[in-house]
């Protein structure tokens, strides 16, 4: 019999790593080809892990809660066949003496925990190994703040601690300054939260958590700036009108606002390049393709972005498809995480809720996202060569926020101007 590491594969473009949330096979079962062995989490998307062999569950290298790596193994499968090495994808650990340290365990161990110290955070093998080497012990480990998912100490924390711990002893001269500094800026004052008689305390859904930590982590990355302009829409609101019968009977489906609306932005993106951009530091990374993020409430009260890639190059009925199949696959947990990364501008409809405007949230690492507010009837002046006159047109507010680190008021103005101008000139004659 041999040995195979089953390992996570990849989950999509920049996806990294995934939490591990559920064990859909026990130590001991039978797997077939393509079971779903386990259930992980990206940062919005639940999927499951197919196996591509046959063969008995024999190890769980990871619990439920812990973050697994793309192409890390995180379980082990026999299979029929000779116990080669050439056939055992797998670190053989060799027999450790006694007096061998700490540091060789872990260095030879990989994936496997065999440290003698315990600890309520995950840490990835890489950062054991760097730990173990610069004797930090897990007391010390502990005690780092670290910026990964979930607060997780990521290798470039603990080598940045490592390089400013090695600093501080070289200049002993500031060792008072910098470890005083830390206790003035990291005290947190906290109220302690009053919980009367006949009040519900309710846990916040994995998501909602998620979602929680992006939105304060935005905020507290983009100098956030706003701008609003108003469009008059009337002549998308009486094409649509006027086609969407005939849609709905050859493509099989609802023609909604999105769609039509997304296009101007796909377009404006097209025109100001520098708000399809991204910071990295000090540098910034201009995108080659335009993929919107699709802001989709979900009836649990949670909030998903499929991404639209080369929004761009689709027409009307490729984008309409395109929109409807997110949002449905959204709603029924049926999204994979090729779906919702790679997103370089973002949209939200307030306007589905019956919001005017508002001011939303970047979606990091972006720097900008376009909320749509509701479509309403209202008076207004209409120029004519005769005059001017008032009559009800359909109109609504575009509001954007953008990243005041690297987008100022002109570009970031001057873009929702052409995205209005876009809707304001939309050719109620055109086909579909």
């Amino acid at each position: 019999m041999a040995k195979v590491e089953i390992k996570l594969p990849k989950m999509g473009e920049s996806v990294s790593e995934a939490t591990l949330t559920a064990w859909l096979k026990n130590i001991g079962d039978t797997i077939k080809l393509d079971d779903g062995i386990a259930e992980v989490a990206t940062d919005k998307v639940d999927t499951e892990v197919p196996s591509e062999i046959e063969g008995i569950l024999i190890e769980q290298l990871y619990k439920v809660g812990d973050i697994l790596k793309v192409d890390q193994a995180f379980a082990i499968v026999e299979i029929e066949g000779d116990d080669t090495q050439d056939e055992l994808n797998l670190v053989k650990i060799p027999e450790i003496k006694q007096e061998e340290t700490k540091v060789e365990v872990v260095a030879v161990a990989h994936n496997v925990e065999t440290s003698s110290q315990s600890s309520d955070h995950f840490y990835s093998p890489l950062v054991k190994n760097i730990a173990a080497k610069e004797n930090i012990s897990m007391v010390e480990l502990d005690a780092i703040k670290g910026t990964g998912a979930d607060n997780r100490l990521t290798k470039n924390d603990l080598l940045d601690y490592i390089k400013n711990k090695k600093e501080i002893k070289e200049t002993p001269i500031a060792v008072s300054t910098i470890q005083e500094l830390p206790k003035e800026t990291t005290k947190v004052v906290s109220t302690p939260m009053q919980v009367s008689s006949g009040d519900e305390i309710i846990e916040m859904t994995r998501m909602g958590k998620l979602i929680s930590q992006h939105m304060t982590h935005s905020v507290h990355t983009s100098a956030h700036v706003q701008s609003f302009i108003e469009a008059d829409v009337t002549n998308i609101v009486k094409w649509r009108e006027k086609v969407k019968s005939k849609f709905e009977k050859a493509e099989g489906e609802k023609l909604t606002f999105t769609p039509i609306l997304l296009q101007a932005v796909a377009k404006t993106l097209r025109d100001y390049p520098m708000m399809n951009i991204s910071v990295d530091g000090d540098n910034i990374i201009k995108k080659k393709s335009i993929n919107l993020g699709m802001a989709t409430s979900l009836d649990n009260g949670d909030l998903i972005v499929p991404v639209i890639k080369n929004a761009d190059q689709l027409n009307m009925v490729g984008m309409a498809k395109t929109v409807n199949d997110l949002a449905n696959r959204a709603r029924k947990n049926q999204l994979k995480p090729d779906d919702i990364s790679g997103g370089t501008f973002t949209v939200t409809n307030i306007g589905s809720f019956g919001s005017i405007f508002g001011t939303p949230i970047i979606n990091q690492p972006q720097v900008g996202i376009l909320a749509l507010g509701a479509i309403r009837k209202t008076p207004a002046v209409i120029e004519t060569p005769e005059g001017d006159f008032i009559g009800i047109r359909h109109k609504m507010y575009l509001s954007i926020s953008y990243d005041h680190r690297v987008v100022n008021g002109a570009l970031g103005g001057m873009f929702v101007k052409r995205v209005a101008e876009y809707l304001e000139k939309f050719d109620v004659n055109q086909d579909l």
